[in-house]
């Protein structure tokens, strides 16, 4: 059983696919999106190596030509220099902007191709095979694309949607534990920013999302991508409420950012932890309660995560350095910093002109 959620915008609308076994029907559903039959897979060594195959027969049985580019894994990859090398490797196949190309793995590699693909040739079409629980749930839709720079994360992009979203479940069983904890983040970030019930089932269903199991599995992964889909739908350039996604991520980033993008700490974990950290700021500055705020730390510390900056890989933490990343987010704007706060589990909110005073006093607290 697959399950299917369209994403309405305009002459942008696509369909989200969710369920196993669509990687072998992968020809099949991609090809109606190649008018020119060649297709532009872009994947890296890891992904190649599990399911690059299965992939490329699936293609040619669709009558596609396929171009394959593996890149190495790792965050090292979605920067200047792979953006370079990925848009000159398009060029030296001759690439046309009829051709379609195919992100094939996590979030580095969504992230990189679909902006390479927005920038080639000014633009060709792309479709989003997200191989990561967290990039099912999160950055394969949306149509964000952003490469890292030495300033921060996804400080360089551009919003270009793709075509067509195929999330296969299956995939997900060659993924480590880690990199399904870290997916689970973003499922659980959708009951935080704006629905109570889903966090609740979040807090009964929790180990068996971990454990793939496919009806508790699915479900996760529709719901989280449903919510999302909606969000985009009403603000597509995050002018408004798509800022709302950010829930946790001003202070994830930085701590990336901090360690040098090191795997050391992945992002769904950073993620986790920023989550934490923007439940403990809201109750500091009294908008909820600190139990409230224990109980989001509690379940993310029963799901696996490390909430406290003092254990978490990285630490110690420069209380100043990371206030001056967070300063430096694509959020921010003349008005200051702005953050992603809750004034419940539910009802996260936009939180512009932050009091960097009282950030850096919390942020000194919680790293010392």
């Amino acid at each position: 059983m697959t399950q299917t959620i369209h994403v309405s915008l305009g002459a942008r609308a696509y369909d989200v696919h969710i369920g196993a076994g669509l990687l072998a029907r992968a020809g099949e559903l991609i090809a109606p999106f190649a008018p020119t039959k060649r297709v532009f897979v872009v994947t890296d060594e890891n992904v190649a190596g599990f399911h690059g195959g299965s992939l490329n027969d699936a293609l040619v049985d669709a009558g596609l030509e396929v171009s394959a580019f593996v890149l190495p894994p790792g965050e090292e990859t979605k920067s200047f220099a792979g953006l370079e090398s990925l848009c000159s490797a398009f060029l030296d196949k001759g690439i046309n902007r009829r051709d379609l190309v195919i992100a094939f793995g996590g979030g580095v590699i969504g992230d990189l191709t679909g902006l390479a693909a927005g920038l080639v040739k000014r633009g060709v079409d792309f479709v989003q095979m997200p191989t990561t629980l967290l990039s099912q749930v999160d950055s394969s839709v949306g149509g964000k694309t952003a490469i890292d720079t030495a300033e921060g994360k996804n400080l360089v992009g551009l919003i270009h949607q793709p075509r067509l979203v195929l999330a296969d479940t299956d995939v997900l069983a060659t993924l480590p534990e880690r990199e399904i904890r870290a997916g689970y983040a973003e499922i659980v970030k959708i009951g935080l920013i704006q629905d109570e019930n889903f966090f609740q089932w979040c807090e009964a269903l929790v180990g068996d999302v971990l454990k793939l199991e496919p009806l508790a599995l699915t479900n996760a992964i529709a719901v989280a991508v449903a919510a999302k889909a909606r969000i985009v739908e009403e603000d597509e350039t995050e002018q408004g409420r798509r800022a709302l996604l950010n829930l946790g991520h001003t202070f994830a980033h930085a701590l990336e950012a901090h360690g040098g993008y090191s795997t050391a700490l992945i992002h769904g974990e950073a993620v986790a932890a920023g989550m934490s950290l923007a439940f403990a700021h809201s109750a500091q500055l009294g908008l909820i309660s600190a139990e409230t705020a224990a109980r989001v730390r509690e379940h993310l510390n029963r799901a696996g995560f490390i909430t406290d900056l003092r254990q978490l890989p990285g630490a110690p933490f420069d209380p100043d350095k990371l206030l001056a990343l967070m300063a430096a987010d694509k959020k921010a704007d003349a008005a200051g910093l702005t953050l992603i706060l809750a004034r419940a589990i539910g009802d996260a909110v936009v939180h512009k002109a932050a009091d960097a005073e009282k950030l850096r006093a919390f942020l000194t607290q919680e790293s010392q």
